[in-house]
């Protein structure tokens, strides 16, 4: 079994940062990219910012130049910092993994799957 747990969540005024933190755990036997999206009430899930296991980002325009993500892979951990945060950030965070479980490799089954995490409100607001 592969567990995605998310914390950081929380609520601060505009201006203000926050840090998620998405730690995976479990069988895994390979880590690819990981990442997070946000999803508002009546919207589509977006992706926010994403990282390959070689440390390529890309983000949404609508955050670049205020969040940063970055992994430790010795953790299987990813990470977002954001920064200058503003009230339409707003949302529901989830991150995601795409990896491959020893489970998948058993069964022989070569490519890797998307896991979730249980996601985390942020709320910027004053």
């Amino acid at each position: 079994q592969v567990q995605l747990v998310e914390s950081g969540g929380g609520l601060v005024q505009p201006g203000g940062s926050l840090r998620l933190s998405c730690a995976a755990s479990g069988s895994i036997f390979s880590m690819n990219a990981m990442g997070w999206y946000r999803q508002t009430p009546g919207k589509q899930r977006e992706l926010v910012a994403r990282i390959t296991d070689g440390g390529s980002t890309n983000y949404v325009d609508s955050v670049k130049g205020r969040f940063t993500i970055s992994r430790d892979n010795a953790k299987n951990t990813v990470y977002l910092q954001m920064n200058s945060l503003k009230p339409e950030d707003t949302a529901v965070y989830y991150c995601y993994a795409a990896l491959l479980s020893h489970s998948a490799v058993e069964s022989g089954t070569y490519s890797p799957s998307n896991y979730w995490g249980q996601g985390t409100q942020v709320t910027v607001s004053s």
